[in-house]
């Protein structure tokens, strides 16, 4: 298991991100919340297997079909676990 966080920037807020974000992340059973911040990004923990969680990744840098991604970070982190995905 791993554990990623990436913060995507651009036109993310309001375009349904956070519900595609969770939607993609539960069929590919990855555990995890996503989250918008006050700055205008969006903020999101992805936790599972490696290649599941590396997908979602990959997905953060297009987001749904209204968003304009700008940037993606992506920090590495230690799984806590985490038993489902949530919109926060």
């Amino acid at each position: 298991m791993i554990r990623r966080r990436v913060v995507v920037s651009g036109t993310v807020q309001g375009v349904f991100f956070r519900d595609t974000c969770r939607r993609t992340a539960e069929a590919r059973g990855v555990a995890g919340w996503v989250r918008n911040v006050r700055d205008g990004t969006v903020e999101a923990v992805f936790e599972g297997d490696p290649e599941s969680v590396q997908k979602l990744v990959e997905w953060a840098h297009q987001g749904p079909p209204a968003a304009v991604v700008d940037a993606v970070a992506v920090t590495e982190e230690e799984p806590e676990g985490l038993p489902g995905f949530e919109v926060r």
